[in-house]
């Protein structure tokens, strides 16, 4: 076996196939991931060789996406895309919403203009 030049963490692993790091932890608990490597990184936290986090049958059900072919892969890229913008829309709803609360605005017309409740308007400017 040849020396391994790149490992991942945990958190690395874990978006690898697209779970939570408790998820991948839990996984390699009950022998369901690939054990760590013995030697720890320069931080003292486990790591893994990615060829065996990629090769290693994965449990659950989204398994294995090997034979998905490469417009399926394209798929799975552009719905991560629209899942970031997705994000950044809803940071920019609550930028919005402080804005109109710093001009005065009541609350039911700024949930209503941005498409939200009212309850979920609260929310986000208590948080």
């Amino acid at each position: 076996m040849g020396t391994i030049v790149e490992t991942w963490t945990s958190a690395r692993c874990a978006q690898e196939w697209s779970v939570k790091p408790a998820t991948w932890a839990g996984y390699v608990s009950r022998g369901q991931a690939p054990p760590p490597l013995a030697e720890p990184d320069a931080q003292g936290r486990k790591v893994w060789d990615p060829e065996a986090v990629r090769s290693f049958p994965r449990p659950g059900s989204g398994r294995s996406r090997a034979g998905a072919g490469p417009e399926a892969e394209a798929l799975l890229a552009e719905m991560r895309a629209v899942a970031a913008e997705v994000e950044y829309l809803h940071g920019r709803q609550r930028e919005l919403l402080r804005a109109g609360r710093g001009q005065g605005l009541e609350i039911a017309p700024m949930a209503k203009a941005l498409g939200i409740s009212r309850q979920t308007a609260y929310s986000w400017l208590e948080g």
